[in-house]
């Protein structure tokens, strides 16, 4: 293995065909910052909304009503079925349909209407499309975190007196977190990642971008990688928050958290320096502060 990763970083290092020239001239320039910028935005914005309607459709799955779980079944569904792109596509040409929007009393007068096209552009339409498409998912990542907690924890918690809606805040949704945030985590992941679809719509998003700055100068691969880097570093970035808040939300269920990545460090470092004086004392092994660890 690491005969191959030298193969691989040498490769890097002397072919001429990664043309690292062109990419450290492209990677922090204005146009693309400003498109990673839209990335980030269109990310946010199809998180937030997604997950906030996916609580609303997970709770309806929940439900007793027989008419709520089955309108929340069937928009789940109907949007997993349909491909992203295709659904982009629709509320992008929304206006063929409905070339206005009225409010009003349903199937009464109506009190003023709105340009479909003033309401829809393209940035408005990718952020709706991608949205609904991640309801239809975080809504049975909620659903089936909180049927992981045990029905135990709802009965012991009305047996002693708590309101419902305290139940499900500080009873059931702690615990229902540790089993949501990993799947929840990955769908962020994937939607970061999938912005790049919304390059159908002509909107300047990172890969848009670079695929019309390539267009120009041919400079294909140096520009790729300019979007791949880009996508690496933000990815990571999201991976270290999902580890901060999983390890928030374990507190309840170990009696020691996890050590973070800088507390491993440490302790290395401290086996590393603790180790000659402990044999020259000739104790054979010692016992680390922080992990309880025995090294040899």
């Amino acid at each position: 293995m690491l005969v191959l990763v030298a193969m691989f970083v040498n490769g890097l290092a002397t072919n001429p065909g990664w043309e690292w020239s062109t990419f450290a001239a492209y990677f922090a320039s204005e146009t693309i910052v400003r498109a990673l910028g839209t990335t980030i935005q269109l990310t946010v914005l199809g998180t937030v909304t997604g997950f906030a309607l996916g609580v609303v459709l997970a709770a309806m799955r929940l439900s007793h009503n027989g008419f709520l779980r089955s309108v929340a079944w069937t928009y789940i569904w109907a949007f997993r079925s349909i491909p992203l792109i295709v659904q982009l596509l629709f509320w992008f040409n929304i206006a063929y349909l409905y070339q206005t929007i009225s409010f009003g009393l349903p199937f009464g007068p109506s009190f003023g209407s709105v340009s479909t096209n003033d309401l829809f552009g393209a940035l408005g339409a990718a952020v709706l499309g991608l949205a609904l498409h991640q309801a239809a998912y975080a809504a049975e990542i909620i659903r089936g975190g909180i049927l992981a907690v045990d029905e135990g924890q709802r009965e012991a918690a009305a047996a002693l007196g708590i309101p419902r809606l305290r139940q499900f805040t500080k009873v059931v949704l702690p615990q229902a977190m540790r089993s949501i945030l990993p799947n929840a985590a990955n769908e962020v992941i994937s939607l970061f990642k999938g912005t790049s679809i919304v390059s159908v719509l002509a909107i300047p998003e990172l890969f848009y971008q670079v695929q019309v700055i390539y267009g120009r100068n041919s400079r294909v691969v140096p520009l790729l990688l300019v979007a791949t880097v880009w996508y690496i570093v933000l990815t990571t970035l999201l991976s270290v928050g999902q580890f901060y808040v999983e390890r928030h939300f374990a507190k309840g269920s170990s009696r020691t958290l996890p050590p973070t990545p800088l507390q491993r460090l440490r302790s290395r470092l401290t086996a590393y320096t603790v180790r000659p004086a402990g044999a020259h004392s000739g104790h054979g092994r010692t016992r680390h502060p922080e992990t309880a660890e025995v090294t040899r």
